[in-house]
């Protein structure tokens, strides 16, 4: 299964007066990695808009098992949780760097639609075939 992770320091702009990272910043983290997986799999999101189609978000969820702190190294995770239909999932973790424990998990729900007509479509039969040979 393609998996990437990346390297992520926390800047102080991410965290609340406690100094954790502000709950609603996670997504942000999902998509990063996001971004990062999409360009893995050989398409940016420029491209895609290029080619006339977009992966807007229609689910999302995330699960809180520990802070993170301002200054920590993160690294962050994403992978392909499922592609069925017009629909992906990608999944992602959080961790400190160095360590084990999850500080955060979830994925996001995606639909693959026209630009034209933003109406649902079939996903590119480049990414499918990627995405086939990595799951």
């Amino acid at each position: 299964m393609k998996k990437v992770t990346l390297e992520y320091r926390v800047p102080y702009a991410d965290t609340d007066m406690m100094g954790v990272v502000y709950y609603a910043n996670y997504y942000v983290l999902f998509e990063r990695a996001r971004n990062e997986l999409m360009r893995a799999c050989g398409y940016t999101y420029k491209e895609c808009e290029e080619e006339g189609w977009a992966l807007p978000v229609a689910h999302s969820e995330c699960d809180y098992r520990g802070s993170a702190k301002y200054d920590d190294l993160l690294e962050i995770s994403a992978w392909v949780k499922s592609l069925k239909g017009v629909r992906l999932e990608i999944a992602c973790e959080i961790r400190r760097k160095g360590e084990d424990r999850v500080l955060a998990s979830g994925f996001t729900r995606h639909c693959f639609v026209n630009l034209k007509t933003f109406r649902p479509m079939p996903p590119p039969e480049k990414l499918v075939s990627i995405i086939g040979e990595s799951m």
